[in-house]
């Protein structure tokens, strides 16, 4: 059921992002009045699971699920239709328009990937508002585990003041300031340190199983008691928040190995939070030290217990255009620095790239839309960026040639942009080839 779930949201994002991005091609193209001859949603290679014609254009469903195309008429693209370019020109051909039309065209793709990206954002502010948690009300630091980090010198109750002398007002930020982290500046009981990342700490990450940063401390909440438990009949309820050990406090779960290690073999007291209602029990602690709970958390739960500072905001609609636009911009920003760490070879970021089944595995195993709206927003934003590199076979390929022709006054020779389509569609193949293949690899050795 885990898998349906996923899938089906994996399809549908990857669905609507595609068909928007070709209808931001088709729609100038009509406007210009240029023949559009195909649109496919997916590759229809050698066939197609469906497809309709209305008009002059054919429509379609392909079975690979690589991507979409239009085919326009006279365009030089993946089709490498040489026989229609051997052809005179005509006049409701790609190739026949003036040089800011075929630019227009050719951008119309990325720009409705970053419209739908501020307008997915726009009503997620407005439909969900926001929700942080201050920095400053995290007394207790936080559940430090990587070993990228531990082997730095930190640890679990190391509070985070700084990321590259930034200082961090709200939690969120945390996972943004760690894409282009250099230092770090902690606080703990012995005072405060500056900490220097190695720089190819992402590629470290990439190949690690831990994958954390600086997370949240929770209590130690009930999320479900194994069969092979001795305490499956203890009467514990999902939710359950386990406050007190023999009478002792217990205020994290990460504190719980500690706790019930001397107490391995035993019967202990805890007292439980229900709701609003305390409740007593008597609990089994194997021979291992554990109780044989799987723990669970949410920000309802910390809420519930008081431990930090909850902010939520809600935005009216007028409030919601602006909230969008900084949600936007900065997630823009955050992608072009991940960018930047990629194409940069010392900080071995390119070993998180990753294809398909990255996409796939970011989405959750159950149904959320804010999630799926939030992911799609990025994702829409990763499609534009990635079209706009300068790669012949992209979006950016073709611009950069038009904007040539446009400042140059002079067009490229087709036979020039057919080697160059060919040269750019291997460098696209070689591409989808590696982040695909960093996901094969990962699904083996990690």
């Amino acid at each position: 059921m885990e898998f349906i779930i996923k899938i089906s949201q994996f399809l549908l994002s990857l669905s609507l992002l595609i068909v928007l991005h070709e209808l931001g091609h088709f729609i100038p193209a009509k406007l210009f009045k240029t023949r559009v001859e195909k649109f496919y949603l997916f590759f229809d290679v050698k066939f197609s699971l469906f497809k309709k014609k209305i008009g002059e254009t054919e429509y379609g469903i392909g079975w690979l699920p690589l991507g979409g195309y239009v085919k326009i008429a006279g365009m030089i693209d993946e089709s490498m239709d040489k026989e229609q370019l051997a052809k005179p020109p005509q006049p409701w051909e790609f190739r026949s328009k003036p040089a800011w039309q075929r630019l227009i065209i050719m951008l119309g793709g990325v720009t409705v990937n970053f419209i739908l990206a501020y307008v997915i954002y726009v009503f997620m502010a407005f439909g969900y508002g926001a929700v942080d948690i201050e920095t400053s009300s995290i007394k207790d630091g936080y559940d430090i585990h990587n070993p990228i980090l531990t082997d730095l010198g930190l640890k679990t109750g190391d509070n985070l003041v700084a990321i590259n002398d930034q200082p961090i007002a709200n939690f969120s930020d945390i996972k943004k300031g760690m894409i282009e982290a250099e230092t770090l500046t902690v606080s703990n009981a012995q005072g405060t340190k500056t900490v220097s990342l190695p720089e190819d700490y992402l590629g470290q990450l990439s190949g690690a199983e831990d994958k954390s940063f600086f997370e949240l401390r929770y209590p130690f909440v009930v999320g479900e008691v194994a069969e092979t438990s001795e305490n499956v009949n203890a009467g514990l309820e999902q939710g359950d928040i386990i406050r007190t050990i023999n009478g002792e406090p217990l205020k994290y779960f990460d504190q719980i190995g500690e706790r019930l290690a001397p107490l391995a073999g035993q019967e202990v007291a805890v007292t439980l939070l229900r709701g609003e209602e305390t409740i007593s029990k008597q609990l089994k602690v194997d021979a291992e030290g554990k109780f044989g709970i799987r723990p669970t958390g949410s920000l309802n739960d910390i809420e519930r217990v008081g431990y930090y500072t909850i902010v939520k905001k809600e935005y009216t609609l007028a409030e919601s255009f602006g909230e969008g636009f900084n949600r936007f911009t900065g997630q823009m920003s955050s992608y072009g620095g991940q960018l930047k760490k990629i194409f940069t070879p010392s900080t071995g970021a390119y070993k998180g790239v990753g294809g398909f089944k990255a996409i796939y595995d970011v989405f959750p195993n159950t149904w959320s839309w804010e999630f799926f709206w939030g992911i799609t927003a990025f994702l829409s934003i990763m499609l534009g960026v990635l079209n706009l590199l300068p790669i012949p076979a992209l979006d950016g390929g073709h611009v950069m040639f038009l904007l040539y022709e446009m400042v140059s006054g002079r067009k490229p020779s087709e036979t020039f942009l057919e080697r160059a389509q060919m040269v750019g569609f291997f460098i696209l193949i070689a591409l989808v080839l590696f982040a695909n293949g960093n996901d094969i690899f990962k699904a083996i050795f990690n």
